[in-house]
């Protein structure tokens, strides 16, 4: 296995693993022009090409768990989709697209190659992928792929009308790749262009292979993906991603037996100034709307528009320095199903970029909750959160044109399934609605603290209290990166007198430090603190997930009795199969998860030569662990990922094959070369922060 090089964005691997699937679409729309070229190098069919998007966002969702920092996100994410699209083209045979797309017969003449020519030549002139990044993702060494890309580019030559009959000089021809891509060494650069100077039938040859090169790699500008591609991939992500277990909740009901009360409670807030709290208690429902209102963060607008048979109301808005949650009611005015608004489906704030901070990362926030149910099954309540707002104040100019149904569960009457495979239903119109908003302002603390994780210098920057968050920005340092490294720090709680908040499962977010590049900046979210009077605060930690060096060299021999054991940090590791083929295949496992210090091994397979192999086809097989002990089985249509406490991701099985890329001979593995391990530890320590 080959180590990578590119080192991986911490800003973008937090936000993937605490946004989790909203994320990953949110970078494959950002690259999805290359992504559609190198997949349509595959496919022909809008469909497939659908398929093929889905499949791949779904596998890194559900391999992110075991994603190694050692290569970058775009790498790591590129070998999953380059897999999905050798799948896919397995099982659906190339179907010709009724859209006439830019030179057609470069990918026609693509088709007939060698499969592996293709892939390097998509990777590195489609998706523009270096030749070392091309390597990296295809598991071989870059002169492998140096090989492939002439090969299949004198190929592509004679498939594209160039003709077959070039007489370049064979002793110079490898040099053609690296000195187009501006590569090649000086001395060699130098002796090759005096050559070719020379050379008539060199000119030739390296002309018709320039002409290739540079079709291949304008082929992406020219390329175009199809409207609605991405909206329907997304429709589709949303449908598979778990709902929380949704539950009724009783409407109050104001009888006329207490009129007399209330108007007395009326009049008694009046006096006292208590009105808010007095009137919103009885008067809404919603418990989280409720709480914003009675502090006078925000007020009833109950805005209605109504279109197709379908009613939206506004029920009111809180913005802040962190978001702009929207609170609303549908009703389905002719039937009794009940829809959901999805902020980044159907949803469109005309006016975003002159009222809104684009540069602000949007809150995400499930799209319902347990306390958005409602007892009428036309009648939907929740709220979404867009963002924040630029000025004080303003207009949002709000357009909508699609929900989407939820589903209910026929097996349990009054709960909505987490899950559904089947295809979603929507309901379309144009709903508008302008919406005046008033940004409240947030209270923000300039700490300067100091303390130590795990021997590790931690330090907390700020502070920020805003009506809808409160946020912690913090910064670390790994001092000691040869032997262990913080990836990710998480927090439980904080604690201000006798109030606790938690943490947000999907708020941490990297901080950019141009000014501070040692150190690793990052701003943790919790549920709101704002209007307690602080003086002190008790920060709890969560837990830390770190990389340790510790290495360890394991002989192989293929003639023994498997399985075959070896001990490694106190666990017992099982060497079950070590099968010398075409591919050798092995396979290790450690099922007891008891007391384990390791999350997952970081280890690379050699044989007599330590550059002779490629590794595919790796898969691996593991349990989410609670903070508890508690085991949850990731492949449960039911699995309550945000319930679970503190999880870490414990691998069982990990498989792989090898190959030799050199002769194609048989890999014959001497050694199992561990340089260290990931883990989680849980840590139950009590920071008192002074305000």
């Amino acid at each position: 296995m080959i180590p990578a090089n590119g080192k991986t964005d911490p800003f973008l691997i937090s936000r993937i693993r605490e946004k989790d699937m909203e994320s990953i679409i949110d970078w494959f729309e950002r690259n999805q022009q290359s992504f559609y070229t190198l997949g349509w190098s595959y496919l022909r069919n809008r469909q497939q090409m659908e398929d093929l998007f889905y499949k791949a966002m779904i596998t890194i969702q559900e391999e992110l768990p075991r994603f190694k920092r050692k290569t970058s996100f775009e790498i790591w994410a590129s070998s999953i989709f380059i897999q999905t699209c050798r799948e896919l083209s397995d099982e659906n045979q190339v179907q010709d697209s009724k859209r006439t797309e830019p030179r057609q017969d470069v990918f026609n003449a693509l088709d007939k190659l060698k499969p592996e020519d293709k892939e390097a030549i998509a990777l590195t002139y489609l998706k523009g992928f270096s030749l070392g990044d091309s390597a990296r993702i295809l598991q071989i060494e870059a002169g492998s792929v140096k090989e492939r890309i002439f090969s299949g580019i004198q190929s592509l030559r004679s498939e594209m009308g160039y003709g077959s009959n070039f007489e370049g000089c064979p002793e110079y021809q490898p040099y053609y790749v690296d000195y187009l891509g501006r590569d090649l060494d000086r001395p060699q650069k130098v002796e090759f262009e005096i050559h070719i100077y020379n050379c008539h039938g060199c000119q030739d040859d390296l002309a018709a292979f320039q002409d290739v090169m540079l079709t291949l790699t304008g082929i992406t500008e020219e390329f175009e993906v199809p409207p609605g591609v991405m909206e329907n991939v997304k429709v589709r992500l949303e449908e598979k991603e778990k709902r929380r277990q949704l539950k009724k909740k009783k409407r109050k009901n104001i009888g006329l037996a207490f009129a007399g009360v209330f108007a007395l409670l009326l009049c008694t807030g009046f006096v006292t100034g208590s009105f808010s709290n007095l009137y919103y208690s009885w008067t809404e429902d919603n418990k989280e709307l409720r709480t914003y209102l009675q502090q006078d963060l925000g007020e009833r607008l109950d805005l209605e528009a109504e279109s197709e048979g379908v009613k939206i109301k506004i029920k009111s808005v809180i913005a802040d320095d962190v978001q702009t949650l929207v609170f609303y009611e549908i009703t389905d005015m002719k039937k009794d199903s009940q829809y959901v608004l999805n902020s980044h489906d159907g949803v469109f704030v005309q006016n975003e970029s002159e009222i809104m901070n684009r540069e602000a990362y949007p809150r995400y926030s499930p799209p319902s909750n347990p306390s958005d149910i409602h007892d009428e099954k036309n009648v939907y309540q929740g709220h979404m959160s867009l963002l924040p707002l630029i000025e004080d104040s303003g207009t949002i100019e709000l357009r909508i044109t699609r929900l989407q149904k939820m589903v209910r569960d026929p097996d349990q009457p009054g709960e909505f399934r987490p899950w559904s495979y089947e295809e979603p239903e929507f309901a379309h119109g144009e709903w508008t609605f302008e919406i005046p908003v008033k940004k409240h302002p947030s209270v923000v603390h300039e700490l300067n603290q100091e303390t130590e994780i795990e021997g590790m210098p931690l330090h907390f920057d700020k502070l920020t209290i805003a009506p809808t968050a409160t946020l912690l920005q913090f910064k670390f340092k790994n001092d000691q990166p040869e032997k262990k490294r913080i990836e990710v720090l998480n927090f439980d709680s904080i604690q201000a007198g006798d109030k606790k908040v938690k943490s947000d499962l999907y708020g941490s977010t990297f901080v950019e430090n141009h000014e501070n590049m040692e150190w690793n900046t990052f701003q943790s979210h919790f549920d709101s603190l704002y209007g307690e009077d602080l003086e002190e605060l008790s920060l709890r930690f969560g837990a830390i997930q770190m990389t340790v060096q510790k290495p360890k060299t394991i002989q192989l021999n293929e003639a023994k009795v498997f399985p075959q054991t070896f001990e490694y940090l106190g666990s017992t590791i099982s060497i079950d199969k070590v099968e010398v083929g075409f591919p050798t295949e092995i396979v290790i496992s450690n099922h007891d998860l008891e007391n384990r210090e390791y999350d997952s091994l970081q280890f690379h397979v050699t044989g007599e030569s330590e550059y002779d192999q490629m590794s595919m086809g790796m898969g691996t097989e593991g349990v989410l662990v609670d903070k508890h002990g508690k085991e949850y089985n990731p492949q449960e249509l039911n699995f309550p990922f945000e319930e679970i406490e503190q999880p870490r991701f414990l691998e069982t099985v990990q498989s792989f094959e090898l190959h030799n890329n050199e002769t194609g001979e048989k890999v014959i593995p001497k050694k199992l070369e561990i340089q260290g391990y990931s883990t989680t530890k849980y840590v139950d320590d009590l920071v008192k922060i002074e305000l």
